[in-house]
């Protein structure tokens, strides 16, 4: 039994005259005469009363036809759904992503995509990179954001991308003393209570902050740990010392606080993008168009990327030094 013995009989039944049916399915009368009769020989009953007013069901008739109009429906939203999901339409994306990711560029992609796909299922991770590194090197994420580049086992199969670059800032709340001055000088921070976020999750910016303050600055050694910006800027309000954090910062104002520049201007690891070179997920080549249009200059180093393998990453701005 093929679908055309259910679209046949459901226009038999819908005609009650085999000629009519016949040419509204495009096909000559006695191929559908055949067909009906093969039909009732497989199912082993009679669907059809022939009689001189025309073609009717018979009780077997209308049970067979209640679960063929069942049946083809079945099938033409199978090839409906079939044909969204390869579009990437729908499906699921996890994506592990670092807190300050959430101040820019994620709000506008993460608003696109979701317009843009607003039948897929988003799985959202906030995860530190050391975290977000090893559970895409598993499987267990479609894509993730990071700060700096992944590294550890496994990383360098990934394609990673930078989406946005960044330096460093101080944030304080506008009672402390550098409230109101447009910056603070790297030798003024080695004074002050630092809030910083954490070396085990943050290796990049933890190494970044060594190099700038010293390996043994009296700062880091009795710095307050914080889990994510949102943290920093947190305690930074009420008074725990000085915040240290990316210039996205500024993106969340938060009231009764004051962001000030750190002179001198010191970069810090890119913001990337990163995936498994071998998922072929519609679903996440959706959410990279996204990116595509939504982080400037992106377009064409994702590209770049893609078609020269994961390990080449011309232009790649490199992570604070260790020291």
């Amino acid at each position: 039994m093929e679908a055309r013995h259910l679209r046949y009989a459901l226009a038999l039944a819908e005609y009650a005259h085999f000629g009519r049916a016949a040419g509204a399915l495009g096909i000559a009368q006695p191929p559908l005469s055949k067909q009906i009769a093969d039909l009732e020989r497989e199912v082993g009953a009679r669907l059809f009363d022939r009689t001189r007013r025309g073609v009717f069901p018979t009780a077997a008739g209308e049970a067979f036809l209640a679960r063929a109009r069942r049946a083809l429906g079945e099938m033409t939203a199978a090839a409906s759904d079939a044909g969204r999901a390869a579009r990437g339409e729908t499906g699921r994306l996890r994506l592990g992503f670092i807190a300050s990711a959430l101040l820019e560029p994620l709000p506008v992609v993460l608003g696109r995509f979701g317009r843009a796909r607003p039948d897929v299922r988003l799985e959202l991770h906030e995860m530190a990179t050391s975290r977000s590194t090893a559970a895409l090197v598993a499987g267990e994420l479609d894509v993730a954001v990071t700060l700096g580049y992944p590294r550890g086992a496994g990383a360098e199969h990934l394609v990673s991308v930078p989406i946005g670059h960044d330096h460093l800032v101080a944030v304080v709340s506008t009672a402390h003393p550098y409230a109101g001055r447009p910056s603070v000088s790297v030798d003024q921070l080695r004074h002050q209570r630092l809030i910083v976020a954490s070396g085990e999750d943050e290796p990049a910016i933890s190494a970044g902050l060594r190099a700038l303050l010293g390996e043994d600055a009296a700062a880091l050694c009795g710095a307050t740990v914080a889990r994510d910006v949102h943290t920093i800027i947190g305690l930074a309000a009420s008074g725990v010392g000085v915040g240290l954090g990316p210039s996205r910062m500024a993106a969340a104002p938060r009231p009764g606080t004051w962001l000030c520049e750190v002179t001198p201007r010191t970069p810090l690891p890119d913001l990337v993008l990163s995936f498994a070179p071998s998922e072929r997920s519609p679903v996440l080549h959706a959410f990279l168009d996204v990116i595509r249009g939504s982080c400037p200059d992106v377009g064409a180093a994702l590209d770049h990327r893609l078609d020269h393998g994961p390990s080449h990453r011309p232009g790649r701005r490199p992570n604070p030094p260790r020291t």
